[in-house]
């Protein structure tokens, strides 16, 4: 669903809570929020593809259903959580509505993509030079957690290969 479908019901709800002109909403929108069934959607999709006798032989070796969860499927399933980890990230670290609306346009609190907006002239032209050099440092964060989360990517396609 998109953001501009929901930005008015969160924005009444974000209000009500006492939570505009605050980090809060752009920290529990994620979490909760429409981003929120695409991660679940992936993890139930991952965890429905794991062959079951996984749990059979958890099942011989004593474990509950905690355990098999926590032992078997958790480990196996860090391609998909590295993956929503990123999914995650990008669209956090890239929203521009959501702060725009609860930022209530105060410039102290703006996140990345807002400040980025700052760098005009006075007569209401962009600054290029700076405004592009400040883009390309944006996206280091990025980068970064891309790539300390790419083993997790290979790992995942390797054993997408591997079958019995």
């Amino acid at each position: 669903m998109p953001a501009e479908v929901t930005i008015i019901p969160l924005f009444v709800l974000m209000t009500e809570l006492g939570w505009i002109k605050t980090h809060l909403p752009l920290l529990i929108e994620p979490i909760f929020g429409p981003q929120a069934v695409v991660g679940t959607f992936l993890m139930r999709q991952y965890f429905l593809a794991l062959p079951h006798e996984l749990e059979d032989a958890g099942r011989l070796d004593g474990l509950d259903r905690f355990g098999i969860f926590r032992h078997i499927a958790l480990p196996l399933a860090k391609p998909a959580i590295a993956t929503l980890a990123i999914l995650t990230f990008l669209g956090s670290w890239n929203a521009f509505l959501e702060p725009l609306i609860f930022l209530g346009g105060v410039p102290e609190l703006f996140t990345l993509p807002l400040a980025l907006t700052q760098y005009v002239e006075r007569e209401g032209f962009p600054i290029w030079e700076v405004q592009m050099a400040a883009t390309t440092l944006s996206v280091l964060p990025m980068v970064i957690v891309f790539v300390i989360a790419q083993r997790f990517f290979i790992q995942g396609i390797a054993r997408v290969g591997i079958h019995g």
